[in-house]
């Protein structure tokens, strides 16, 4: 989901009013952002509270590449790594993961093998159908085990667009929070759904409800799931015991657009890139009795700080043997404060720009490559600002292209390199990133191998549902990543 796409930014239709309501009971962050423009890189940032290029999820085999986790990948989330419900488990709570998981398919990986208690859903995105001899149909796990694949048993119609599949994920995070309630546990819910990921899905009662289309309905569909969860929590009388955070992975998918694409508002591009349109984010942060209501923070803040905000809400402190890149956002959220930082922006291993205060240097602009564009994948259609939405990979490290966010939150005019207020802005910006630069220490890239022998042929339990499936030779090679 895109910055624009919901009410309370200014989406016109004004079709999420209960994550409308969130944010006129809680607090609205106008500055909040992801570390990386891509699904994988990002949720392994908000669960570990570091950089992708810190936690391994990134590829060194082409520069600047967007890498994720397809089912050819054979890498995933590190053991070293420490996840947030790993470091949750000793303040006793109990954990659970419900939708995409995308840090690594194979057994290592598993979320129940990095602190999660409980899982339904599924490693990676809903694509196909596939034929199971090419490729394998992703499977749905509920813990341990898999308890069938996306378009055999968990039915998604590409023609319509329906899928139950949110309703299913809904009920599971209702009776999630009953049971810890009833138990009187204290308990973490990541709530990692996907239905507004193309292919676009939504159940039979949303279709064609929405003034926009398909992926309208699916936006509408979440919109009300969350409205459900918190009522939920309230009627329990835990509400006010209960940190709520809605953001997203990275901006809506220009590339899917009009018909299955979001709104990133008047930022620049989308998800993919560095731009704002890339890497800005929708945030709501809901805590009854604690939070002010129609609270608005212009605070900088990053899916990282997630990590950082729930440990210190649980009593906890962050690991203090490796490098944590997320703050704790509570004296910005309960106090107004404002806590001076910095966001970095990366694609793949290089870092492409920085924001400071209300500036942000561009060291390298790319959209995507001229061969993709002329196939017509397009990550920021009908946006072409010259100089910036490059689709060769230009290098600014010299004299980076400087934008006022305040003035020109779209990215569209870049300050002259001989005015005062450049040479003033970039003075402070260079100290910061040589700072950054100097305590860089990358991570094991985890997705630079790619071997259809990986794939999900045969995942634990497929054995009791006569799913199996009989995977070809290991043929390890180098990922081609063409973002």
């Amino acid at each position: 989901m895109g910055w624009g796409d919901l009410g309370v930014f200014g989406e016109p239709s004004k079709e999420t009013p209960n994550l409308d309501q969130m944010a006129s009971e809680g607090m609205l962050f106008l500055d909040f952002y992801t570390a990386n423009p891509l699904c994988s890189p990002s949720r392994a940032a908000l669960l570990t509270g570091r950089l992708p290029v810190r936690n391994g999820f990134y590829t060194t085999n082409a520069h600047a590449r967007n890498a994720y986790t397809p089912q050819d990948i054979v890498g995933g989330i590190p053991d070293s790594e420490l996840l947030l419900p790993e470091l949750l488990k000793k303040a006793g709570y109990i954990n659970k993961i419900i939708g995409k998981w995308h840090l690594g398919h194979r057994p290592q990986f598993h979320p129940l093998k990095h602190g999660f208690d409980e899982w339904f859903g599924s490693p990676n995105c809903h694509f196909g159908p596939f034929d199971n001899r090419a490729l394998p149909n992703i499977p749905v796990y509920r813990d341990w085990e898999m308890i069938g694949r996306y378009y055999e048993d968990f039915k998604i119609d590409l023609k319509t667009g329906e899928a139950n599949l949110t309703q299913i994920y809904l009920q599971e995070a209702l009776d999630f929070i009953s049971k810890q309630q009833a138990s009187q546990q204290p308990f973490f819910l990541y709530w990692a759904i996907d239905a507004t990921h193309a292919p676009v899905y939504a159940s039979k009662h949303f279709l064609g409800t929405s003034q926009r289309g398909l992926y309208g309905d699916a936006v509408r569909e979440i919109d009300d799931s969350i409205g459900k969860i918190l009522k939920h929590l309230q009627k329990l009388g835990i509400s006010e015991n209960t940190f709520v955070f809605f953001t997203s992975d990275n901006g809506a998918a220009l590339i899917s657009a009009p018909k299955q694409g979001g709104s990133n508002g008047r930022f620049l591009c989308g998800k993919q890139t560095t731009f704002e349109g890339g890497m800005r984010e929708p945030a709501i942060a809901w805590w009854p009795g604690h939070i002010p209501a129609g609270g608005v923070s212009h605070q900088l803040g990053n899916v990282m700080d997630l990590f950082t905000t729930s440990l210190s809400l649980a009593g906890l402190q962050p690991p203090s043997d490796r490098q944590i890149d997320g703050i704790d956002l509570l004296p910005a959220i309960l106090q107004g404060k404002l806590i001076d930082r910095p966001i970095f922006y990366y694609r793949g291993n290089e870092m492409m720009a920085v924001r400071v205060g209300l500036y942000k240097a561009h060291y390298w602009t790319w959209s995507n490559s001229w061969e993709e564009y002329s196939k017509g994948i397009d990550f920021c259609p009908g946006q072409n600002v010259s100089g910036v939405t490059t689709h060769t990979q230009e290098e600014h490290t010299t004299l980076p292209l400087l934008f006022h966010l305040g003035r020109d939150p779209g990215e569209k005019y870049p300050l002259s390199f001989v005015s005062d207020e450049y040479q003033r802005a970039m003075e402070r910006i260079s100290v910061i990133v040589q700072q950054h630069k100097v305590t860089m220490v990358p991570g094991e890239p985890q997705l630079n191998v790619c071997d259809k022998a990986v794939m999900n042929w045969s995942p634990p339990g497929c054995e009791k549902l006569g799913k199996c499936l009989t995977p070809p030779k290991s043929d390890p090679k180098k990922c081609f990543w063409p973002h």
